[in-house]
């Protein structure tokens, strides 16, 4: 029930009654714009969209913590949740006075903020992003939550990143045997399941010796390593839907065996394919540093080991292999991850044209030849 009363004092008071049948009321010094703020209340109640006017109270720190709390993460996306929101400039603020003002700032603030050295935090725009929509998702939960009535961070603008074929750094086929031929014996083999096989750090790392097939020339990825926090080693599932089986070159199955025969020998499958500290597999930290000692010994600088993935899937795309046959090599969840980082290596409509008229050029050609010689 809704009504419009004038009161004494020449204001006019509009009420209504929310679903929990509570009263609410405002005053307006004009009657059309007590109407209009009824019309639209009324509205939103019987579409569904009402946002009860106090529940925006809550400041975006408190409603993250409670919201936190209902949500079923594995530690890495926890972690990379709380990051996010702890990095806002408008934890403290209330949800309902939260603008895309203020998000705003908060991107431009990660762009510039500085470290109290006199030096930049630059955060790279893949990294702006990520946190960006870490908190967009707690804005959208609070909208589905009818905390607040629309999400503030609605178009808002991020920095624009690089493009994936600036950005990606691609092994020539020199380095990766340079970093082959300088690699300890047994990180060698890490860098070939990088290089040949595509596999991520984590999932390299969390290799079982039964995981690898020598008769059917074939690895399961099943798992990957995941360093907590006070040097606590984790072992959990792959990303999501990068469980898979990778179809593997003879030469590596022989790198594998061999690696296998002289530096983890033993009857017992479920032991670790890369020895760590104890009884665990190798964590990021101590990968990280083999790979920096073989670079060094190689005489390269600036390559990630991931880019080594990056090496694995331009020879698959050289070798006209379609995107789903790339996707499931890889790991990826969609075709349209496979695409947005790769598409640039995949032949175009008018390479295709130019091999195929080139390819008819030497037929032809090749069967004139063949009938002067025969006519000769």
């Amino acid at each position: 029930m809704a009504s419009i009363k004038k009161r004494p004092d020449g204001k006019w008071r509009a009420r209504y009654r929310d679903r929990d049948g509570k009263e609410r009321a405002r005053h307006f010094a004009k009657k059309v714009d007590a109407q209009r703020w009824l019309d639209e209340v009324t509205a939103s109640l019987l579409t569904g969209q009402y946002v009860d006017p106090t529940a925006g109270r809550v400041t975006f720190a408190a409603y993250f913590k409670d919201w936190a709390a209902r949500q079923i993460w594995v530690s890495g996306t926890e972690r990379a949740m709380r990051l996010a929101a702890d990095s806002v400039t408008f934890a403290d603020l209330p949800l309902s006075a939260l603008r895309r003002s203020h998000v705003e700032a908060w991107i431009k603030g990660m762009q510039t903020k500085d470290r109290g050295e006199g030096r930049p935090l630059g955060l790279a725009p893949g990294t702006i992003k990520t946190r960006f929509n870490n908190v967009r998702a707690v804005l959208r939960a609070a909208v589905r939550d009818r905390v607040i009535a629309s999400d503030p961070a609605e178009g808002v603008t991020l920095p624009r990143g690089r493009r994936a074929q600036a950005a990606m750094r691609l092994p020539t086929t020199e380095e990766v045997r340079a970093l082959l031929m300088v690699a300890e014996p047994t990180f060698r083999p890490f860098v070939a399941l990088a290089a040949f096989a595509g596999l991520r750090l984590g999932e390299a790392a969390a290799l079982k010796v039964g995981d690898v097939s020598f008769l059917g020339r074939t690895l399961e990825v099943a798992r990957q390593v995941q360093r907590e926090r006070r040097g606590k080693v984790e072992i959990r599932a792959p990303k999501y839907g990068s469980e898979r089986t990778v179809f593997l070159a003879d030469g590596l199955v022989e790198i594998l065996a061999r690696h296998i025969e002289l530096h983890r020998p033993g009857q017992d499958s479920e032991r670790w394919l890369f020895e760590g500290e104890g009884l665990n597999p190798p964590h990021q930290n101590t990968i990280g540093y083999w790979w920096r000692q073989t670079q060094k010994a190689a005489g390269i600088t600036g390559m990630k080991l991931h880019d080594l993935r990056h090496f694995y899937a331009s020879g698959l795309i050289a070798a006209g292999c379609d995107v789903v046959t790339v996707q499931r090599a890889l790991g990826h969840s969609k075709a349209t991850t496979t695409l947005n980082t790769y598409a640039h290596l995949w032949p175009s409509a008018e390479d295709r044209t130019r091999n195929a008229a080139a390819a008819l050029l030497v037929e032809t050609l090749t069967s004139a030849d063949s009938l002067r010689t025969k006519e000769a």
